[in-house]
């Protein structure tokens, strides 16, 4: 069992910068594959970025590359997400994930077998 805690989330005005944390507990993070969502109101459940176990590869969505950075310590058992350039359209809640090793696609949320509580991030205009 893997309890993830999502931080960092809170209200920006557009072009701002957020950092999200996500703290791991129960089992070493190294484990894992990770990866970062987000849902807004109304809306389907969208993949962010990805990151494999070791950080050695990097997955991001096309709206996102370039303005959103995915990094990892898994000395500290932690995944981060850092948000630059902010829109109003990047409002969401927004949670991290974990995904078992060959247990598919990065970009497809029902491969991550944990997810945190998630954390709301607001941007205004």
């Amino acid at each position: 069992q893997v309890q993830l805690v999502e931080s960092g989330g809170g209200l920006v005005q557009a072009g701002g910068s957020l950092r999200l944390s996500c703290a791991a507990s129960g089992r070493t993070l190294s484990n894992y594959h990770m990866g970062w969502f987000r849902q807004a109101p109304g809306k389907e459940r969208e993949f962010a970025a990805a990151i494999s176990w070791n950080g050695g590869s990097t997955y991001y969505a096309q709206s996102m590359k370039g303005r959103f950075t995915i990094s990892r310590d898994n000395a500290k058992n932690t995944v981060y997400l850092q948000m630059n350039s902010l829109k109003p359209e990047d409002t969401a809640v927004y949670y991290c994930a974990a995904k078992p090793p060959y247990s598919g696609d990065y970009y497809y949320s029902s491969n991550y077998g944990y997810w945190g509580q998630g954390t709301q991030v607001t941007v205004s205009s």
